[in-house]
């Protein structure tokens, strides 16, 4: 215990406590979308689907975020087009999309002359080497996208939830939802730096899954999510440190461990209330 208080003092933990609050503030929000919108799958596809991106701007020379940005919010606004248009499949339109980057991820990194980076940051994150520069990104999405659920928050519910009727109120639906998937897709781009592709999804979807065990008010969601979220990731780093493994892993461990606590409380006190 004493080794991990002494950790605070250092700039590189101190920034992945900031990242862990500005992550898990802005998965609540998005996740929260996600898994009431049932839509965790096409998330998947993005998140799997940017790692061609990567691979493209390590090929180019550039910032291989960049090109992880741009791959995902092509993904995520083409998934939403074919929804809408209903040409192919959805299901089937996500598989494709999500084998494709990660193969084009794949050969373009290794088609890079040099040095061959590791692909396992990439796959597996790692909360502990952000710096200063990956937190201010993750300010001004997690401040952007909070903005937008602030000014149209009910806009968002009602596209969501009830595109039909919100069409013959007048409401823009089309606007929000491809608004909400390049959110998506910023949102899961600046986790991945943190929690990797592989994981990266968990934070997305496990805290808001805990937080629904309580409510199922959207509104009510967001905050416990953010809770849950960092809880998660404040254990998860502490065991990350007893244990010497890596932190992404630990901290969707404890997510994970933190629901099925919860659930498991909830079917007792359920059981015994049924036997009373």
């Amino acid at each position: 215990m004493t080794d991990f208080i002494s950790l605070f003092q250092y700039t590189f933990f101190q920034n992945a406590l900031i990242a862990s609050v500005l992550i898990s503030i802005l998965a609540a929000m998005i996740g929260t979308y996600i898994v009431s919108r049932k839509i965790v799958f096409i998330s998947g596809g993005i998140t799997h689907a940017s790692f061609g991106g990567i691979g493209i701007a390590y090929f180019l020379g550039l910032n291989p975020f960049l090109g992880a940005a741009i791959f995902a919010i092509l993904t995520g606004t083409s998934i939403e087009w074919i929804s809408s248009k209903g040409k192919v499949r959805e299901d089937s339109a996500i598989a494709i999309l999500w084998s494709l980057g990660m193969a084009l991820g794949i050969i373009f990194v290794f088609m890079t002359p040099g040095y061959t980076p590791n692909l396992m940051s990439f796959l597996f994150g790692s909360i502990l080497s952000v710096g200063k520069s990956d937190i201010a990104i993750m300010l001004i999405i997690t401040f952007f996208t909070a903005l937008f659920f602030l000014v149209w928050y009910r806009p968002i519910i009602y596209s969501a939830f009830d595109p039909e009727f919100s069409k013959i109120n007048g409401v823009p639906v089309a606007f929000f939802r491809y608004a909400m998937a390049v959110l998506v897709a910023l949102a899961i781009v600046v986790s991945i730096r943190a929690m990797g592709i592989i994981l990266v999804l968990s934070l997305f979807t496990i805290p808001q899954s805990t937080a629904m065990l309580f409510t199922n008010s959207f509104k009510r969601i967001i905050p416990l999510s953010i809770l849950f979220g960092w809880l998660g990731s404040f254990m998860g780093l502490f065991m990350a440190n007893h244990f010497n493994i890596p932190s992404g892993a630990a901290i969707i461990f404890m997510l994970t461990i933190q629901f099925l606590v919860i659930k498991g409380v909830a079917v007792l006190l359920e059981t015994r209330m049924k036997r009373q």
